[in-house]
């Protein structure tokens, strides 16, 4: 193909009218996809909205028609203005609707907020629809006109008397432009109006769906506002998605900067924001939830710092801070520098600093006046720093292979049970391999499995993840249950309905279970929180009283059943087991192993904060709480068994 050798004043080609936009549509409404498509109501719809939020109007009314392509808009506002312009001899409402730039938001005495502000909507809308009807009453008279692709098909037209003042716009996006697939999504349009309920109070939305037979009528008012809308948003977030507390953060201000925001803490791994600008919704975001994010961040440190919650060992992020957290926010700005006409995000500087000079006290304060609710948030915020600062080379060094491989890969010294029902299979760790030896033998092979353990395990609080993941001991453990580590855990793999700790009733005994209990927080914490996880409780005596034997847990519960059993002339023979090797297999299964008559600790999570701290205290690498600790009981020790 021959290139033009000359480029001169003749090629340059001026469009004119609302020529451009039809010819590069993406342009005005970021593309000819279903989001376009819609795109042209939602400029509609603001229009009206707009109406309601410098309180105009009262009422908007949506109808998918039943051919799908086509909907209307009506409001109960002013009515668009009607006069002959002089400069122009046309009507108001046909240069709004043939004229790039041009409407009545450019200057602030009509409208204090809106969310149209470029004068380009209702034009664009205009030029990409195969039909476009406008009615409008005001000052006592109806008024119609007709469009084609942005072209009227005659003058406007009084049609006759009218009673309040309105504005109805009926239109049918062009398919020489979107095609002839796409089609008005009544679910989309229904979810997105009911929100628009939400974020404007007292507000009346009526939404009619003429696609289905009947058509389909809902109206939606709220007059909660966001904290109502907040528990809808996270219950359609589904179940990952459950509120920590059942108490939801809501503030608002109206003077000086107008927002209203509602948050809560949730259980899920992420954070969510849904935010507003003038009722539009902004799903990029902007300065806005800049500003809400830093207002977040800042309150719960101030709130940590000034209540001495800082936790040790670990530092907290942002991300950890905003984990889980769910929060809707609606701002209204007067001048709004949004990006782009589909308007996904808010560019204005100030607005940051707006909403976290609004939000961060306002939380702060809440976080102070509802302390448990505080807590246990912080509690939550650790986690998540904890979970965050576990490699996931631990995971992947240990995670379960698949169902089908119940029996492979598992520790070489693990006495499995029969069953591969985990709902009644047993793991019970055992310390050492002498008492390892008695529980197998004294075991029910059908649904107990043994897991001997050698000396004292690795202190998870102070070793390192690569540490952990590494340590022969725990690697076995996790092995045996199946079900991964860390973030990445699956309980559906686990292979045990219950874990029993089993040691010895001594001090070692008791130092092990504490570094096992230890793991098991940081690191498989899930277990412990749905009660799978127990502290086995062997006798540490043997009572013989003529025929009859009693078995003691400690001291206290030895001489209590002395004195309560041994009668007149009856002397007790009393054996202290030094360690569970010294039992006989029937004596463990009798008293430790037999569901029917054993005893056991199951281990639970009373205050997730005061936990971690504990448990950083007494197994961190800061010695000087441990010393603390120990002077201040030492006069409480009356006998210290070493």
């Amino acid at each position: 193909m021959a290139k033009k050798s000359s480029y001169t004043g003749a090629d340059i080609q001026v469009l004119e009218g609302l020529e451009p936009v039809r010819k590069r549509p993406a342009m005005y409404i970021g593309g000819t996809d279903s989001a376009g498509y819609h795109h042209l109501l939602w400029e509609i719809v603001d229009n009206s909205v707009d109406e309601v939020i410098n309180g105009y109007a009262s009422e908007v009314r949506v109808t998918v028609h039943k051919d799908g392509r086509s909907v209307t808009v009506v409001d109960d506002g002013r009515g668009i203005p009607v006069d002959i312009m002089p400069k122009y001899k046309k009507s108001a409402l046909e240069i709004i609707l043939t004229t790039l730039h041009a409407g009545g938001k450019f200057e602030q005495g009509n409208y204090i907020h809106s969310g149209g502000l470029h004068g380009v909507g209702s034009s664009v809308v205009n030029a990409l629809s195969k039909s476009l009807v406008m009615e409008v009453k005001r000052d006592g008279k109806r008024f119609t006109q007709s469009y084609a692709r942005g072209k009227p098909l005659g003058p406007l037209k009084t049609v006759g008397p009218a009673r309040g003042t309105g504005t109805s716009t009926f239109f049918s996006p062009d398919p020489e432009i979107f095609g002839e697939k796409l089609r008005f999504d009544a679910a989309l349009i229904r979810d997105r109006l009911e929100a628009k309920s939400y974020l404007h109070k007292g507000m009346t939305v009526v939404f009619r769906d003429e696609t289905q037979s009947p058509p389909v009528e809902e109206t939606f008012k709220h007059d909660g506002g966001i904290a109502e809308y907040l528990p809808k948003l996270v219950e359609s977030r589904g179940k990952a998605t459950v509120p920590q507390q059942n108490a939801y953060f809501y503030v608002q201000r109206d003077n000086g900067t107008r927002l209203e925001a509602a948050m809560v803490w949730t259980e899920a791994t992420d954070e969510h924001i849904r935010s507003y600008v003038n009722g539009i919704p902004t799903p990029a975001g902007g300065t806005h939830e800049a500003g809400l994010r830093s207002g977040v961040v800042k309150a719960v440190r101030n709130y940590i710092e000034t209540h001495g919650l800082t936790p040790k060992g670990v530092t907290l992020t942002a991300e950890d801070i905003r984990e889980g957290m769910v929060a809707v926010l609606s701002m209204y700005v007067v001048e709004p520098q949004f990006q782009g006409q589909t308007k996904s995000r808010l560019n204005n500087p100030e607005a940051a600093a707006q909403v976290e000079n609004v939000f961060r006290p306002a939380l702060e304060k809440w976080l102070n006046d509802n302390k448990s609710v505080a807590e246990a948030i912080v509690a939550r915020i650790v986690l998540a720093a904890r979970a965050r600062e576990a490699s996931r080379a631990a995971s992947q060094a240990v995670t379960r292979k698949s169902a089908v491989s119940h029996r492979l890969n598992l520790p070489g010294k693990l006495a499995d049970c029969a069953s591969t029902d985990p709902a009644s299979s047993e793991l019970f760790i055992v310390e050492g391999d002498s008492a390892g030896g008695s529980a197998k033998q004294g075991r029910d092979r059908m649904t107990q499995a043994i897991l001997p353990l050698r000396g004292k395990v690795l202190n998870a609080e102070q070793a390192s993840t690569d540490k952990v993941a590494s340590n022969k001991e725990l690697q076995d453990i996790v092995s045996a249950l199946g079900c991964g580590i860390g973030a990445d855990i699956d309980l559906s793999k686990l292979r045990y309905g219950k874990i029993f700790l089993l040691m010895d009733a001594d001090s070692d005994g008791h130092h092990i279970a504490t570094l096992l209990l230890t793991f098991f927080y940081r690191h498989l914490r899930p277990l412990i929180e749905n009660g799978m996880v127990f502290i086995a409780q062997p006798p540490l005596f043997r009572i013989d009283i003529g025929k009859n034997t009693y078995w003691a847990l400690d001291e206290a519960d030895r001489d209590r059943l002395i004195a309560q059993n041994a009668k007149g002339n009856a002397k007790p023979n009393v054996m202290r087991f030094k360690g569970l090797g010294e039992m006989q297999p029937e004596e463990l299964q009798r008293t430790t192993l037999d569901p029917k008559r054993r005893r056991a600790l199951r281990v639970v999570i009373d205050n997730p904060l005061e936990t971690d701290r504990t448990i950083n205290d007494l197994l961190g690498k800061d010695v000087s709480a441990r010393f603390r600790f120990i002077m201040e009981r030492a006069a409480d020790v009356q006998e210290l068994d070493v």
